[in-house]
């Protein structure tokens, strides 16, 4: 038997694209799913769809950065379900592209709020609960390929994403006591709407559009990869895979592998550098003492 059956798992940004995927796929396990989303209108069509399916959903209005709507949140899937086992924080949006010159702090600001501490907020009010059951459960970030590697032109986007990573990497350590495990879905581009961020940007993070010039070029160009990505459907049932497995990083694209492992090499070539430095003889072999 699966061991996602009858658990209940809060999925944030599970209106469309991978956070529905992840709410069918989870569904199909027979987990209680609370479907969260700033888009009223599509999360009661994913709602609905769900339904149908026969998978027992609530659907709830959600801003992920905003920490309050995270408690009203909790408390109705408590009301509703009991238990919470699992929190898939999963809302993102795509943030402002262009040169760093002409970055703008109010862009940026939404995607540290949604981004980075969307996820923040998800894991803080979710763990209690989880761990107060005590039958353990799941905590899923998802990051992008863009964690694993800077994107150009996409500054605040892959700062998040990055960031997004580390803390998974953390939060597993801090949590694995508790039996709660913790995996960061890195994808790369993927069938979704996550060029099109725009049509849910509040009005206090809204940008001088005078002073993005090469915007339209950039999402241009991100559209169409988005577009020629892999079909969402296969990320939640990666998701599954990857979690019956007990995997912290989740990958969906294998052949960014090479790319990737540039990166490791130049990072153990840096290491090997400072080793050979005569400032650092003192500390190369001393022992690390890390909690």
């Amino acid at each position: 038997m699966s061991q996602f059956v009858g658990k209940t798992a809060v999925i944030s940004g599970g209106a469309e694209g991978i956070g529905l995927s992840i709410a069918k796929a989870l569904g199909e396990q027979k987990m209680n799913i609370v479907l969260a989303d700033i888009d009223q209108e599509n999360l009661e069509k994913a709602s609905q769809e769900l339904k149908r399916a026969g998978v027992a959903v609530l659907a709830i209005t959600l801003d992920v950065a905003d920490e309050t709507q995270w408690h009203r949140v909790a408390e109705q899937a408590i009301a509703r379900f009991s238990k919470i086992h699992m929190v898939v924080n999963n809302a993102g949006i795509g943030g402002d592209t262009g040169p760093i010159e002409k970055a703008q702090t109010k862009g940026w600001q939404w995607a540290l709020d949604v981004n980075l501490m969307g996820v923040m907020y998800g894991a803080k009010v979710m763990v209690p609960w989880i761990k107060q059951h005590g039958e353990g459960g799941w905590i899923v970030n998802v990051a992008s390929m863009a964690g694993m590697g800077g994107i150009p032109y996409n500054g605040a986007y892959t700062a998040t994403k990055t960031a997004v990573v580390a803390l998974s990497e953390s939060w597993a350590s801090e949590l694995q006591r508790k039996d709660i495990k913790v995996s960061v879905l890195c994808p790369a581009f993927v069938q979704t709407r996550i060029y099109d961020s725009d049509r849910n940007r509040p009005p206090q993070y809204q940008i001088d559009k005078a002073n993005t010039t090469d915007e339209a070029s950039f999402l241009n160009r991100t559209k169409a990869m988005v577009e020629n990505g892999i079909d969402v459907s296969i990320v939640g049932q990666r998701v599954v895979e990857a979690l019956n497995d007990g995997e912290l990083y989740i990958f969906t694209h294998p052949n960014y592998r090479a790319a990737v492992q540039q990166r490791f090499d130049a990072i153990d070539a840096a290491f090997e550098r400072a080793a050979q430095s005569p400032l650092l003889q003192h500390i190369a072999n001393q022992k690390l003492d890390i909690l």
